[in-house]
């Protein structure tokens, strides 16, 4: 009996030493974006804001040491399956951070909720899960995807341009660029081009366009995608004003340079934006990077203080995951951009502006805010979202 009594001492004892260490247990947080072939630009983007957050918080959340671990889904979704089933496997991750594309999201966000892990979007924001499928597992710090789009369908009606080309990869979140542009143009849409994704070569549509003689054209082609389409543009001696999203800006500028300048995009954020955190932010990444952070390095760095504000509200201890949820939710952290909360579907509520690439003195290419288009803007799915 007496050796049972000290057996059963040592056990408590054991258990009781063994809690600080478990508190002190590294957070481990899977960055899952797309890093080879013609998109890597915008995926590096994601990881280099991510790890300079990261840095900036001293490497750790709520004194618990932060472990970064960086998989490439290759923009291909059943590749994107079997790297997020490793990190929720394998590595055990709390957070998955990602990806870019709107297609691999629609691939990954089943397995990482359903294993109640917390997904959170630096970019991709598919309509998908903005209404009736909302899920307490996943938020957004970048958009709902049709909201940028919104913004130059509501410049082209502005403008006053009664006929515009729309030219757009066919996946979701083209398909959702299309749904947000025709909110508020009520002009005529000459043509809807959809071509398959990752096309590099866009000849044909250039010789619509040229035939056409659209007012504006209107795109959506991220990555190499827009580099392509932007250098055979001004190869063309095309001069209809172009209205995109994500086809010019910070990730595509180092390739596009001068044949970009002068075109428009619409966004939640630019290098320009005046605020002290975004200031500190630019010149930090220029520092750190050499080169221009945009958008998708932004909503990284965000993705990351957002998670941290979580971390902190719980003091570390991440098991309650009801109230890891309560927390993120709240979004407690100054966000780059300013004005930030969620909406009740996970989506952010934020203003947004119409921008301009431009040439700095220094040589290097941004781009600049023109005018703020929507103030507090929430998407239209949300009304279908039961309150998380």
């Amino acid at each position: 009996m007496k050796q049972l009594t000290r057996l059963m001492g040592l056990a408590a004892l054991l258990g009781v030493a063994a809690t600080p260490a478990t508190a002190q247990e590294k957070i481990k947080i899977g960055v899952l974006v797309t890093t080879s072939g013609p998109a890597a630009a915008l995926g590096q983007q994601v990881r280099d804001g991510f790890a300079l957050a990261i840095k900036d918080l001293g490497g750790k959340m709520a004194g618990r040491d932060v472990e970064i671990i960086n998989a490439d889904d290759e923009l291909k979704p059943d590749a994107a399956v079997v790297k997020v089933r490793g990190l929720l496997e394998r590595d055990k991750v709390d957070f998955v951070v990602g990806p870019i594309f709107s297609n691999i999201l629609l691939a990954i966000h089943r397995p990482v909720t359903d294993s109640k892990t917390f997904l959170i979007s630096p970019n991709a924001g598919p309509s998908s899960y903005a209404g009736k499928e909302c899920n307490p597992f996943f938020y957004v710090t970048s958009y709902q995807n049709d909201q940028v789009h919104e913004i130059l369908g509501k410049v082209a009606q502005d403008r006053g341009y009664k006929r515009v080309y729309l030219l757009v990869p066919n996946y979701q979140a083209g398909r959702d660029s299309v749904a947000g542009f025709k909110l508020d143009y009520k002009g005529e849409i000459t043509e809807e081009s959809y071509t398959p994704l990752n096309t590099l070569d866009f000849q044909p549509e250039l010789s619509k366009i040229a035939a056409q003689k659209p007012d504006a054209l209107f795109t959506f082609m991220p990555g190499g995608m827009g580099v392509n389409l932007v250098k055979q543009y001004k190869q063309a001696g095309a001069t209809v004003p172009v209205l995109s999203a994500f086809t010019v800006d910070e990730s595509t500028l180092p390739a596009q340079q001068d044949a970009a300048v002068g075109m428009f995009g619409g966004a939640n954020w630019a290098p320009t934006l005046d605020n002290p955190q975004s200031k500190k932010f630019v010149a930090a990444y220029e520092a750190a990077y050499n080169g221009v952070p945009g958008t998708y390095a932004m909503q990284a760095y965000d993705a990351a203080l957002l998670i941290d504000s979580a971390v902190k509200a719980v003091k570390g201890d991440l098991s309650n995951k009801d109230a890891v949820a309560a927390a993120l939710k709240k979004a407690d952290f100054t966000s780059l951009r300013g004005n930030f909360k969620f909406n009740n579907n996970g989506y952010p509520i934020q203003d947004f502006y119409l921008t301009k690439v431009a040439k700095r003195p220094d040589g290097k290419f941004q781009t600049e805010i023109v005018e703020k288009v929507f103030s507090n803007y929430g998407d239209r799915y949300a009304k279908d979202c039961a309150a998380k």
